[in-house]
């Protein structure tokens, strides 16, 4: 097989979560382990950092794999799901694996696929670590799919555990209560392992010391806190000062959602907790490193601006926290008129997400084209519901093209409520 057919095998061999939903989820690690075993355990082949949450773990994980790279340190990075091209899955200094490995790859466990009829995501995890062990990195950062506790990722022994944020997603498969999803993400402590915990609650941080009682635990918003910050719209300007010493310390973020400084409070911990371990993270390293994560990591999605006059921003937002974020992101802006370009899967709350949005705003309802997505019809249908009014389209980048045909040069077309509707934009199209 070549590139493209391998791929065309994957997807439609496997169980793939993001087609299927939650058909694809497999509650146990039998088939990781046993692929892992196949392999020769690739995944004792380097160190790596395990990071989990409802939000937010992309973003730092990303961050984090800047500040390593940026140290000199060869830094793998499997993160999910993809948004355009597979291979954004596994990555070492930024740049994706080669079609040959995926091809090779699953040439050489095609045997397994036959016997253990893996899921998509099985197979793309044991893949990242034959690849990392193949390119001898010297770390890795290792993101978790959803939950934590039974992910396919949880079969590494980390450097060090982050848990970035609890919050209301995929509740049919984690549990209906903040307790029972940070129960989920916390089965990614192991003992003697520091963990870092990013955002908590009350009815969260009981969970997480009980989980991490033979671990070494941190809550990052103890530590530091933001003392200010500036929105240019192209950038985020940070000042954080840290608990212990009462000490400023200015970033400047090439991310530019205001929800990063959240994220921020986070990675800035994780990166005390690494050097306590004796990585070599200086502060002129890790200033240089979030300038430019963008450009280190391939980053996307995450309040991305793609044009302006209007502006077209792309924001991966698609759970009820994850907009309530990009609300606020809106809040701190000075748009005349939003104009949201919506799209989204059947299982997410969908009521619960329809209900923070504004009923003033124009919407262009649409749906990324894989069988999980929620029908744009009926996606306007549940909108109107909630005094929300539109058209409905048939693509994403119909959509975007009748709002921006639409907009003044003083408004915001604003796509988001899908990862996949956000990987389905052709950006060479819209990007200015």
């Amino acid at each position: 097989m070549n590139y493209s057919e391998t791929l065309a095998f994957l997807f439609q061999k496997l169980p793939l979560f993001s087609r299927m939903g939650a058909a694809a989820y497999k509650k146990d690690l039998h088939n990781t382990v046993a692929l892992c075993t196949a392999l020769g355990e690739p995944q004792k082949a380097f160190k790596t950092i395990h990071v989990a949450g409802t939000n937010g773990k992309g973003s730092v994980s990303h961050m984090l794999a800047a500040c390593l790279q940026a140290a000199g340190y060869k830094t793998g990075l499997y993160t999910s799901p993809h948004l355009e091209d597979f291979r954004e899955r596994i990555k070492i200094n930024g740049a994706m694996c080669s079609k040959d490995f995926v091809v090779d790859f699953t040439q050489r466990i095609s045997p397994l696929i036959e016997t253990l009829e893996p899921s998509f995501f099985e197979i793309t995890v044991a893949m990242a670590f034959d690849y990392f062990r193949a390119e001898s990195v010297d770390i890795a950062v290792i993101e978790t799919g959803l939950g934590g506790r039974l992910d396919s990722t949880n079969v590494i022994l980390p450097q060090l555990s982050i848990i970035t944020q609890i919050g209301w997603d995929h509740m049919n498969l984690l549990g209906n209560s903040l307790e029972a999803i940070a129960f989920e993400k916390a089965g990614i402590i192991k003992n003697g392992v520091p963990v870092v915990i990013g955002e908590t609650l009350p009815e969260t941080q009981p969970i997480f010391q009980a989980a991490a009682v033979n671990s070494p635990l941190v809550f990052a918003q103890h530590q530091r806190y933001v003392n200010d910050w500036v929105w240019t719209g192209k950038q985020l300007d940070v000042t954080v000062v840290e608990v212990a010493g009462n000490a400023y310390q200015h970033y400047c973020l090439d991310l530019p959602g205001y929800y990063q400084t959240k994220n921020l409070i986070t990675l800035l911990e994780a990166l005390h907790q690494l050097r306590l371990q004796g990585w070599n993270l200086p502060e002129k390293t890790v200033q240089h490193a979030l300038k430019n994560v963008r450009s280190l990591t391939g980053f996307h999605g995450r309040w991305e601006k793609l044009q302006e006059s209007p502006d077209l921003v792309l924001d991966v937002a698609h759970n009820m926290d994850g907009m309530k974020l990009v609300l606020e992101q809106i809040e701190l802006s000075a748009y005349a008129k939003v104009h949201w370009v919506l799209g989204m899967v059947k299982d997410k709350d969908i009521a619960a997400v329809l209900a923070l949005l504004p009923p003033g705003a124009d919407y262009y309802f649409t749906q990324a084209h894989i069988p999980r997505a929620l029908e744009a019809g009926d996606l306007m249908e549940a909108a109107l519901a909630h005094g929300l009014k539109g058209q409905v389209y048939s693509s994403v980048n119909e959509a975007i093209g009748a709002a921006l045909t639409l907009a003044h040069p003083g408004d915001l077309v604003l796509v988001c409520g899908s990862v996949f509707l956000v990987g389905e934009v052709d950006r060479k199209r819209f990007t200015a």
